[in-house]
């Protein structure tokens, strides 16, 4: 029996495999998708509550998900599946000085990689979100552009048009080898076959580790706990996804934001973090993000609160991804490490793999890899993570 030749092996179904199957086939290319998981998007990806924002500290960051906004903000139009897209902003808010700061030395950044974001004081802000707690409120950022959608919706959008277009995808499927011949990729090997390629892009989110060893490699990936919640559907009275960095017991920062069907969905970055891969929900969590919720906001006191969950973040030792080509193995790419935010820069990281792929960068794709470079020194940190 022949072995099956694809243009690219993807390993991992999710947040970025789904775009990057997608945009590789728009392009012409024959990708295969692998994914232990009965059906796309049910990693980590169907834990993400949706958030989509250019808004970052990165001009790396800030490009792929300028490039991110951009499709999902025109993809019903284009291609007729409604993924919930909503476009309500987000608004960084201050209420001391230090956070203030951070917040504007930032904004010469993000406004020179062409981010519609700017500072609001107080009473301008209080416009935009009459519902914020005015005491001690110095004013915010906010970048109108930004917003949300359905991760489930557009995992399944990605996966039915990607297949449309030629790509395959093995789901109930475990990657057991990556096949080497002098010193590059020939094919992969799972538990139920083989396939040949000279391209294999690691996708594989918090597993994205032990992806790389079945190569002989090895990522600085290790994934940790965030949990999140859900409100019931009430009319909406919020814009924004509103971020508070102030650092509190227990928790680095949260937010939250009303998703189009009305519902608040709200998460919390623990600190210390919660190394590891249980997804169990805890009892801890409603009690901790609570307060601080209500504090910010205090109409939110009166929703009830339907469900709360646990998703995984792959996280870098400096809050950056890891996109590049493997040195020590020609054909093997990486697109790990998204540190909790795969699903926003998953359509633009897909589109910049395609062209990988293809040997089609521009100048400003050399810039990107480069600040995410798998060989990079690591010491930067992400500062609005």
């Amino acid at each position: 029996m022949t072995t099956k030749v694809y243009d690219a092996i993807i390993i991992g179904a999710g947040s970025v495999g789904l775009p990057t199957a997608f945009f590789m086939a728009q392009a012409g290319l024959k990708p295969l998708v692998i994914d232990g998981f009965a059906s796309p998007g049910q990693g980590s990806n169907k834990a993400a509550i949706g958030g989509i924002r250019a808004t970052h500290s990165a001009p790396s960051k800030i490009r792929l998900c300028l490039r991110s906004i951009e499709v999902f903000s025109t993809w019903e139009e284009t291609y007729g599946d409604n993924i919930e897209w909503y476009q309500g902003g987000y608004s960084f808010v201050a209420y001391r000085e230090r956070e203030e700061r951070i917040l504007k030395d930032l904004l010469k950044v993000q406004q020179a990689y062409g981010l519609d974001i700017r500072w609001l004081d107080k009473d301008d802000l209080l416009e935009v979100i009459p519902d914020l707690n005015p005491e001690g409120l110095r004013g915010g950022t906010y970048s109108p552009g930004d917003g949300s959608a359905s991760p489930l919706l557009s995992a399944h959008a990605f996966y039915t048009r990607a297949k449309e277009r030629g790509a395959e995808f093995r789901f109930n499927e475990r990657v057991t080898g990556i096949i080497r011949r002098r010193g590059r990729v020939v094919g992969v090997r799972t538990d139920k076959g083989g396939y040949a390629t000279e391209v294999v892009v690691n996708a594989a989110g918090p597993w994205a580790r032990q992806v790389a060893q079945l190569a002989g490699l090895d990522v600085p990936v290790t994934p940790d706990s965030h949990e999140a919640g859900i409100t019931e559907p009430v009319a909406r009275f919020v814009e924004p996804m509103v971020v508070d960095i102030r650092p509190a017991e227990g928790s680095k920062n949260y937010y939250f934001y009303q998703h189009r069907t009305g519902a608040v969905v709200f998460c919390i970055t623990p600190e210390p973090p919660i190394v590891g891969t249980d997804r169990r929900e805890t009892s801890v969590f409603l009690p901790m993000i609570a307060p601080r919720m209500i504090d910010l906001m205090p109409k939110l006191a009166n929703l009830k609160v339907r469900r709360t969950w646990r998703g995984l973040y792959p996280m870098t030792p400096d809050g950056f991804p890891i996109v590049g080509w493997a040195r020590e193995l020609e054909g093997y790419l990486y697109a790990v490490g998204m540190c909790g935010q795969g699903y926003m820069l998953g359509p633009g990281v897909g589109d910049l793999l395609s062209r990988m792929v293809r040997g089609e960068l521009t100048p400003e794709d050399e810039e990107i890899l480069e600040e995410l470079s798998p060989y990079r020194s690591f010491g930067a940190e992400e500062k609005l993570k």
